[in-house]
């Protein structure tokens, strides 16, 4: 059985993935609406990983015996003003998320839950490779986003990526 702040705090990350996952497809529409097809199918992707990292959680607690809560998903508060701003907002959202990782991390660790420590390591390794993607996106666009041959190249290479479930065995 599992603490119970451990358990207020995962079945939050719940929510908090699946908002994530409706964040990232607001931003997917976005750039499918100007264009951008590659960004767009990159946000896809994205929404895709973040449905199934509350997937992953949910099967956590399920596995050992809890109750999961599903609350209420908000709709993105994020203004999409433009191609860029959008790219910093998701490298700010990761941010965010990597927080909350870190703050369910700490409360299993402050009462040595060593099984739900060892579920978060894959994601705090996850978090890390997602924060270096968003920058790297923010980095590019930063380059490339204000030449059109260059943009569609960017976009291009944004559009070949294909989806991968996470390989975390629970």
């Amino acid at each position: 059985m599992l603490d119970k702040k451990v358990v207020e705090l995962l079945n939050n990350q719940v929510n908090k993935e699946f908002y994530s996952a409706y964040l990232y497809l607001d931003f997917s529409n976005y750039y499918y609406d100007i264009n951008l097809d590659g960004f767009g199918n990159w946000y896809k992707i994205q929404a895709q990983e973040e449905r199934d990292h509350a997937m992953l959680f949910i099967q956590y607690l399920q596995n050992n015996g809890e109750k999961v809560t599903l609350e209420t998903i908000e709709k993105p508060a994020v203004e999409l003003t433009s191609a860029k701003a959008i790219l910093a907002e998701g490298l700010k959202h990761e941010q965010y998320v990597t927080g909350l990782i870190h703050n369910i991390y700490d409360a299993a660790y402050s009462i040595k839950d060593f099984r739900t420590m060892q579920f978060l390591d894959w994601f705090v390794k996850e978090q890390g490779e997602e924060e270096n993607n968003a920058d790297n996106l923010v980095k590019k666009f930063e380059l490339f986003g204000d030449d059109p041959k260059s943009l569609y190249m960017l976009d291009s290479e944004l559009g070949a990526r294909v989806y991968t479930a996470p390989s975390l065995v629970l």
